[in-house]
């Protein structure tokens, strides 16, 4: 078992930035950030295996850059140009090799972007 502590999310003026950090009790093979905004699914943002092989969607290619230290079992999400419509709370997951989908999340973190 695998448990998942996020940190790093709060309120943000549109243009500006945060960065999200994801500590995960144990190595993992993959481990990413996914959102869901009230009333919508929850969707991927960014992934990120142990080799650093990564993964973004589309609405945030180019402002959101996910990282990973091995070493300290973490995962970074730096959030740049941040839109009103990147409102949500967002979650750290994680899984094992061959899993396709988390089997681990933590517990979630606010983002909220204001004009």
């Amino acid at each position: 078992q695998v448990q998942l502590v996020e940190s790093g999310g709060g309120l943000v003026q549109a243009g500006g930035s945060l960065r999200l950090s994801c500590l995960a009790s144990g190595s993992i093979f993959s481990m990413g950030w996914y959102r869901q905004a009230p009333g919508k699914q929850r969707d991927l943002v960014a992934r990120i295996t142990r080799g650093r092989s990564t993964d973004y969607a589309d609405s945030v290619k180019g402002r959101f850059t996910i990282s990973r230290d091995n070493a300290k079992n973490t995962v970074y999400l730096q959030m740049n140009n941040l839109k009103p419509e990147d409102t949500a709370v967002y979650y750290c997951g994680a899984q094992n090799w061959g899993v396709p989908d988390p089997e681990y999340w933590g517990q979630g973190t606010q983002v909220t972007v204001f004009l």
